[in-house]
């Protein structure tokens, strides 16, 4: 919804809407001034129509009135629809003048008649709508009322006034409209006002997560048999100064060839690399698209060379081997063997390997009357395991020197000047990248980044670390025991899968539901057995101190049990943890 008429390219998107809640209908009644019908949606089967006034209503019909601030879309499930509403917004910034808003309130409105239904049906849907609930609480939602954010700068510009005049929707690229089964993307965007001298400058960061492979952490790894790379992430850095508006764009993504890494209550479950046979192809076809769209790529693997990641590295190497070329390049530079978990500065080592290619390919740069006056032919492709802390990292330096390059390109900064040499504009800048990493990290694995402290504040600190380790153990809890519902409303909301009672999926049951709950219980009081039990140990290590001599056996034999008990988990564990997580209900093999 949004009043767009495709015959009339002002029309503009509503920015208010009166909500009213009939006992038969959803009226949604625009209090904007921009139109004069109202959208009517009908409550037991979800069609709906233009209505040019609101239905009669008094004291005993009474309907709920509130103000809402854009419709997602429409999810048709087998008995009926659910629209979802923006109820709240905050103003996060601007992209070349326009307000971006992030949702900060989702409300889901059902159009069903449950007494239609079998009861096979009602378990089912029953099952969707808890899914649609914690679809409510997804964070990371922007959008604008008035551009096109899933276009880069380069291709906006490059566009006819033809394309630009048609509804936004229509001009969204399909890839980053990230909720496109709804009709509404989701980006996410952060912008800085700062001065640099004299001067002022503007920085907007904009993420676009493509919708082809979406998911959490452990449940979207690697890329699917089409060559689409689990957390891919398009972004774009704009810098407006002095008239000129400039803008580099880089990606990231999962290694694009079959693999996963199923939870199975180990901190680090082991990986897999499915159908091997068939890496080169699906590599080949996921680097040529990013060719066709991006032009020369470069891509930056930051994995160990060593264990389970060196697998995946070795992999990886040899199957991009045949498709190397002057227009597609690879580097590896083990980040963790290099760097450590305090010496991120090492990371000019890789800016050397690699800043011939950066300014053969250059960035968009247009002069202050508009006219396009360098362009982007290259980009850069990032990738670690997860795509997110070491990839973070190692795309705020690259983005910094870039920036650095475009601002003495205009004469913000003399030849030699770098952005470190303006503390207040350098600190602001920082904060910007470690957000944009903490806002794509959170919506792939629950957690703010890791190793934000560096991307921060330029170093490591005592308090960095000990986040670190709290958020990785959040990680943990939330990959094994939360991340598979959330998996399952993701795919519902784009579609990836829709209710049918002829559909051979059976509907979860209450015991699966208990399952899981015992699932967490159970795994939770191995973990604390184990724990008491060596507690124990300690404490009688403690009284065999005084009287060493006399209880040598019994320290023997608690030796033995701790070291059994120890074994015993460990093997549970590895036999049975997959049995104990929280797998999305409808998974199967996503490959």
């Amino acid at each position: 919804m949004g009043g767009a008429n495709e015959s009339s390219p002002s029309s503009k998107l509503h920015t208010r809407l009166r909500l009213w809640e009939f006992p038969d209908r959803y009226v949604f009644e625009p209090i904007d001034g921009l139109a004069d019908l109202y959208l009517s949606a009908n409550r037991s089967d979800g069609s709906m129509n233009l209505v040019e006034e609101l239905p009669p209503h008094d004291s005993s019909t009474n309907p709920k009135c509130q103000t809402v601030y854009g419709v997602i879309g429409v999810l048709k499930l087998a008995v009926g629809s659910y629209f979802l509403v923006i109820t709240g917004r905050d103003c996060v910034g601007s992209y070349l003048g326009h307000a971006i808003f992030k949702v900060t309130g989702l409300k889901v409105l059902p159009c069903s008649n449950s007494r239609s239904t079998s009861g096979n049906q009602s378990k089912m849907e029953t099952e969707f709508s808890e899914l649609l609930h914690a679809a409510e609480k997804t964070i990371g939602l922007y959008f604008s009322y008035d551009i096109n954010l899933t276009l880069t700068l380069q291709r906006l510009h490059n566009l006819g006034d033809e394309f630009k005049s048609l509804p936004l929707w229509r001009q969204a690229e399909p890839r980053f409209l990230w909720n496109s089964y709804l009709l509404e993307p989701l980006i996410e965007n952060k912008n800085i006002h700062a001065e640099v001298g004299s001067e002022k400058v503007n920085v907007t960061l904009i993420a676009r997560r493509c919708t082809r492979r979406i998911g959490t952490r452990m449940w979207r790894r690697g890329a699917d048999p089409e060559g689409y790379a689990a957390n891919f992430v398009e972004s774009e850095q704009i810098m407006e100064s002095k008239g000129f508006t400039a803008s580099y764009v880089q990606v990231r993504g999962s290694i694009p060839f079959l693999w996963e890494q199923i939870v199975d209550l180990t901190y680090k479950p082991s990986f897999d690399i499915v159908r091997q046979e068939e890496a080169p192809r699906i590599l080949e076809r996921h680097f040529h698209d990013l060719q066709k769209k991006y032009g020369a790529v470069l891509a930056v693997d930051l994995v160990n060379t060593h264990g389970g990641e060196g697998r995946l590295h070795d992999r990886y190497a040899k199957s991009i081997e045949p498709i190397l070329s002057e227009d597609i390049r690879y580097v590896h530079f083990d980040f963790h063997r290099i760097c450590g978990h305090i010496h991120f500065e090492r990371l000019s080592q890789l800016y050397d390997q690699i800043e011939d290619y950066l300014k053969k390919h250059r960035y968009f740069l247009l002069n202050d009357k508009g006219e396009k006056i360098e362009e982007q032919t290259g980009t850069i492709r990032t990738n670690c395991v997860d795509c997110l802390d070491r990839t973070n990292v190692t795309q705020s330096m690259i983005g910094g020197k870039i920036l650095e390059n475009q601002l003495q390109r205009i004469g913000v900064l003399s030849v030699n000047d770098t952005i470190s040499n303006h503390p207040a504009f350098d600190a602001k800048y920082k904060v910007l990248w470690a957000n944009h990493g903490d806002s794509i990290s959170t919506q792939y694995s629950g957690t703010p980044a890791l190793k934000g402290d560096f991307v921060r504040y330029g170093k490591r600190s005592t308090q960095g670390i000990l986040n670190d380790l709290w958020n990785s153990l959040a990680r943990y809890y939330l990959n094994n025991f939360a991340d598979g519902t959330k998996q399952d409303a993701m795919d519902l909301l784009q579609g990836h899968y829709t209710t049918s009672v002829s559909r051979d999926m059976a509907g979860p049951s209450k015991a699966g539901l208990l399952e899981n709950y015992a699932s967490f219980r159970l795994a939770f009081a191995l973990v604390m057995g184990a724990l008491m039990f060596m507690m124990m140990s300690l404490r009688q290590a403690n009284c065999f101190s005084i009287s060493a001599a006399r209880n040598d056996v019994r320290h023997l034999v608690l030796s033995l049990l701790w070291a059994g008990l120890c074994i015993g988990i460990s093997h549970f564990v590895r036999a049975n943890g997959r049995v104990f997580t929280n797998r999305p209900r409808f998974y199967q093999s996503r490959h």
